[in-house]
């Protein structure tokens, strides 16, 4: 049979996305009664853009659900260059029950799974970060206590996180509100997508950031220029200045809304300091809910 992979949040159903999301949350409450749902088997975490929160988190993840984990770097590997994506695929499959992989191009992890008989799980690429979505919306349960008929504004630039978090809102019930500048839109495909896919949830992609944070539950920002980008800092920075993430704006969301970024962030650019630092910014509650939910995707997918 076939294995399942977890390339990007649209290849789930809705109800597979929400066991996943109480297996997580059972987890982290009883960690205890997982510890050996993995027992002795091996996870291969392929890295080719560094990472402080998915290294950490599906390390002690695969060790705390009894397995173990093998850090394989960039130079080690060489993806499709020293030798072939479907060619380290294929030796990998015949020594690990996992591979997880953060790297640039999408087309990477959907060629490795291709050609993969074990799990292949996204850490991050360029279209999709589909494991930080999961936490996301972990927390978001935690926060609020449900996710149908909630509204997530996104402020910035229609990246691969704008993208996770688009789908998943469709499939979950969750409203999402994106705001970025002209010309950083999320994709054209993407949005087809989601408004096809949307189980009654509305998605809102405007250049007015108040009015995406309009009445919002939760607000939420990346960087402006992410790993690969710094050449294009400089320019990046004075064109999403209006959309700084600050008091002002919070203004315009709901009384009881929460701050959301997936860190590394940058204080005094995407956001204000006394924004992240507030007592609403529930940033490292999502940071620390990277290791849960993943917890419950290997178990699930490497079981």
């Amino acid at each position: 049979m076939p294995s399942r992979h977890f390339l990007t949040i649209r290849d789930f159903t809705p109800d597979e996305l929400r066991k996943l999301i109480t297996l997580g949350i059972e987890m982290k409450a009883q960690p205890g009664r997982f510890s050996d749902t993995l027992k002795g088997k091996a996870l291969a975490m392929l890295f080719e853009k560094p990472s402080l929160r998915t290294r950490v988190s599906f390390d002690v993840g695969i060790h705390q659900l009894g397995g173990f984990s093998l850090y394989l770097s960039p130079t080690e590997v060489n993806l499709g260059k020293r030798e072939t994506i479907a060619d380290v695929a294929h030796n990998l499959e015949r020594m690990v029950q996992g591979i997880m992989i953060r790297t640039f191009a999408h087309k990477i992890v959907e060629e490795m799974a291709a050609n993969s008989k074990v799990p292949i799980i996204n850490g991050l690429t360029d279209f999709s970060h589909p494991c930080q979505a999961m936490a996301d919306f972990m927390t978001l349960q935690e926060q609020k206590k449900h996710l149908e008929g909630l509204k997530l504004a996104f402020i910035g630039d229609g990246n691969n996180v704008a993208n996770s978090l688009m789908f998943a809102g469709a499939l979950l019930g969750v409203h999402v509100a994106v705001a970025g500048p002209k010309g950083f839109e999320p994709k054209p495909d993407v949005v087809a997508w989601v408004k096809e896919h949307a189980k009654g949830a509305k998605l809102t992609v405007t250049n007015d950031p108040a009015e995406a944070a309009h009445e919002a539950d939760a607000i939420y920002t990346d960087v402006w220029a992410s790993m690969g980008q710094e050449s294009e800092a400089a320019a990046r920075k004075k064109i999403f200045e209006p959309y700084q993430v600050n008091g002002a704006l919070f203004a315009h969301a709901r009384p009881d809304a929460i701050f959301m970024h997936c860190l590394p962030a940058h204080r005094g650019e995407e956001v204000a300091a006394d924004v992240i630092d507030s007592a609403r910014s529930v940033v490292f509650p999502q940071a620390e809910n990277r290791l849960h939910v993943q917890k419950a995707i290997m178990a699930t997918l490497m079981r």
